[in-house]
């Protein structure tokens, strides 16, 4: 890598999550009578921030939010959590990215995103926050940015020496692009995985992560939840054991489980050690509500890796 520095750079969204605890998803037409609600921050790239922050990392974020109260809230929650905002840019007249989220009693959750500010990062902002790149060790991506964005930071990510790990959320709809699989590293769960492949969510992992590495990604580690995870690399096709909790809200577990991939990497581990770490900061983030409020701290991983959670 052309940096020896250990900072992750986030490239991504910023939502506040409207979230609402019901018996259970509604199905389409139904309406359920929910219970509590919250306002929480949120957003698939913010989530990755202060889960990267939380875990002892320096973590730099680029994106967007709108010149609104909303947007005042999300940059503090990033500052509180020790995240970088230098290059968070506040879009006047534009409204925050928002997610309205149900959560069902057994943990699952259904979410709408509207994406606001979010849909004004721009190859320029990512060209303007250069020297973050340049002297970052991982960049974290996600789909929830346009994708001309996305892609550009990918080739930028390339030319600097940059390893890039992307989050394929939420996977595109139709043919993913070519230049998403020049990332280093890419980590779908199940539903995004079928969607990059056409295979069946519930086909062999093996076949599953050897299908996206035809498209040109060397390194793949489908998320799979409760099972853990499932990684291929050059050093052959693996799965990796996951961690047993009793699920309170999924929300931003697969968010929690590629920031700590990206610290893993970032400190040079192996594989193998850096996806089991991952697999452990993504049950933990089962256990709590919310988003950003559920993403555990380092302590807490190293409790649970060490069997004493």
């Amino acid at each position: 890598m052309a940096s020896n520095s250990s900072s992750i750079v986030i490239v991504g969204s910023i939502n506040m999550d409207l979230v609402v605890r019901a018996p259970h998803v509604p199905a389409l037409g139904e309406t359920v009578l929910g219970r509590e609600f919250a306002t929480i921050p949120g957003g698939k790239g913010a989530n990755q921030a202060v889960g990267v922050a939380r875990l002892g990392a320096q973590a730099i974020m680029i994106g967007r939010v709108g010149g609104d109260d909303v947007g005042e809230r999300l940059l503090a929650g990033l500052r509180a959590n020790g995240v970088d905002t230098t290059h968070v840019q506040t879009t006047p007249e534009v409204a925050s990215g928002i997610a309205m989220i149900v959560v069902a009693d057994d943990g699952e959750n259904a979410i709408t995103v509207a994406g606001g500010a979010n849909l004004e990062v721009t190859p320029a902002d990512v060209d303007a926050a250069e020297d973050a790149l340049r002297g970052a060790r991982v960049c974290l991506l996600q789909l929830e940015l346009p994708m001309p964005t996305v892609l550009h930071t990918i080739e930028r990510c390339r030319r600097l020496g940059v390893e890039i790990i992307l989050d394929p959320a939420p996977a595109p709809a139709g043919a993913a692009p070519d230049g998403l699989f020049a990332a280093d590293i890419i980590t779908p769960n199940e539903s995004e995985a079928a969607q990059l492949t056409g295979l069946r969510p519930d086909a062999d992992p093996a076949e599953i992560v050897r299908a996206i590495t035809t498209r040109g990604c060397r390194t793949v580690v489908l998320k799979r939840g409760a099972q853990g995870a499932h990684l291929y690399s050059t050093e052959g096709n693996r799965a990796v054991p996951g961690f047993a909790v009793q699920p309170v809200d999924t929300t931003a577990a697969g968010d929690a489980f590629t920031a700590a991939l990206a610290v893993a990497r970032a400190r040079d581990w192996p594989l193998d050690q850096a996806v089991r770490f991952a697999n452990a900061a993504g049950a933990l983030a089962c256990t709590r509500l919310g988003a950003q409020p559920s993403l555990p701290r380092a302590e807490e991983v190293d409790r649970l890796l060490a069997g004493q959670a």
